[in-house]
Formats: structure tokens, C-alpha cells, sequence
């Protein structure tokens, strides 16, 4: 694929609504699915999905199944991932400033 400008690259791994979320959260820590889900109620399970296998397949994410029952898959950054965090850090603190600017409160959901 070709870009006009290198933030198309960027916008092209992280785009829509959720991606940049995810990330937040497995910056934190492993998550599993169903904790995915409990940190963003307002995202469907198939979206959910959706955008796990996206980021897997940009390299952000690693996905690791364990073989037990029932079964267990866990989410993490990849090294690829991490290098994405200077860019979070960033754009959480500008969305804290934004937020104040508006005078808006976060939702606090863990």
C-alpha cells in the first residue's frame, strides 16, 4: 500500500474507534477477552474480535491460547507494540487536557 504522508501508515494500523483502547489496556497488563470486554462495555464481542486479529496481524498484539479446559487466550503487547507507547502516553495526556479544556469527566471503568 501506499502513503501520501507517513501519519496515513500510522492511522492505517490504529484507526477506527477501538485500536488506540485496546492498546491503553493491554498497556497495563495481559488481558484476556472477557476482561477486554468488562473494561469496554460499549464494544460488541464481534468488534472486539474484529480488532484483536487486526492488530495481531500488524504485529501490535501477540495472542497466546493455552491448551486447558475451558479454554484460555490472553492478549499482549508485542515488542512492536511497545514501541507504540510514547505515542499513547501522548495521547492520553492531550485527551486529559482536552477534557479539562471542556470540562468533562472521565468514565472510570476499572
Amino acid at each position: 500500500m501506499a502513503y501520501n504522508v507517513p501519519v496515513e501508515a500510522t492511522l492505517d494500523v490504529i484507526g477506527g474507534k477501538w485500536k488506540v483502547v485496546i492498546l491503553c489496556h493491554l498497556d497495563k497488563g495481559d488481558k484476556r477477552t472477557s476482561e477486554l470486554k468488562r473494561l469496554m462495555p460499549d464494544i460488541t464481542q464481534k468488534m472486539l474480535t474484529q480488532q484483536l486479529r487486526e492488530l495481531e496481524q500488524d504485529g501490535m498484539v501477540k495472542r497466546t491460547s493455552y491448551d486447558q479446559v475451558p479454554p484460555k487466550v490472553v492478549y499482549s503487547l508485542t515488542d512492536y507494540g511497545w514501541s507504540f507507547k510514547p505515542i499513547l502516553d501522548a495521547m492520553c495526556a492531550w485527551g486529559e487536557h482536552h477534557m479539562k479544556e471542556k470540562d468533562m469527566a472521565p468514565i472510570l471503568t476499572h
